[in-house]
């Protein structure tokens, strides 16, 4: 019987703010040996490794739970969000937990990571972020190559604004497509972007 281990990145979803209930927490200490240590990343992610043989079942068992599951690696991250201070509806959560479901967990050449705010505070910080997004009103704008790291940080570029929802979801499905059949390997969005040019990347979401 194989004993390996896998990661896999979990966190309680999308809602009012970054939480996880009593029963969450339990469920993730049954896989936790002595002296384990859960992994608490800046993208509102906690890193666990798991019996790579038992994954289906456990992450079955986690998802019972209210936990959502992430593969860990070169993939988009989960939405990194507000916390819907001025609540739900207002701030566009259904709006986030769409856009999460068609992004999070797709192959990149590099990790990519969203985020997104319902409001002009910003407090999901989208600008610093490879994707953002900014709810502004009744409408959405779009930010792109953000990069939050490094002496060289820098905010993103608007791309693109006074979006509907599904005009956000179809720019941003078009972006990743692109960033798969163009990006180099390993290149980080914030280069693509840089290289590929945020005109020509405007000019082919609008084909």
């Amino acid at each position: 019987m194989s004993d390996k281990k896998i990661k896999i990145a979990v966190n309680g979803g999308i809602k009012f703010g970054a939480k996880l209930t009593a029963k969450q927490l339990i469920v993730l200490a049954k896989y936790l040996e002595e002296g384990e240590e859960l992994e608490l990343t800046t993208f509102q992610q906690l890193y666990i490794e798991i019996p790579e043989e038992r994954k289906t079942e456990i992450i079955a068992e986690f998802e019972e739970a209210g936990l959502s599951c992430y593969p860990v690696g070169n993939y988009v991250k989960s939405l990194r969000t507000c916390n819907f201070c001025k609540g739900a509806e207002e701030e566009g959560m259904p709006v986030a937990i769409e856009l999460n479901k068609r992004i999070a967990g797709k192959h990149v050449p590099f990790t990519l990571k969203p985020a997104y705010t319902g409001c002009p505070i910003g407090c999901g910080e989208p600008m610093i972020n490879d994707i953002g997004v900014m709810k502004i009103k009744d409408s959405y704008s779009l930010y792109v190559g953000g990069k939050s790291k490094g002496k060289d940080a820098e905010a993103g570029i608007l791309l693109m604004e006074q979006l509907t929802p599904d005009e956000l979801y179809q720019a941003i499905d078009k972006i990743i497509n692109l960033y798969n059949e163009q990006g180099k390997k390993r290149e980080a969005f914030h280069k693509f972007v840089k290289r590929f040019g945020a005109d020509e990347l405007l000019a082919s979401i609008n084909q």
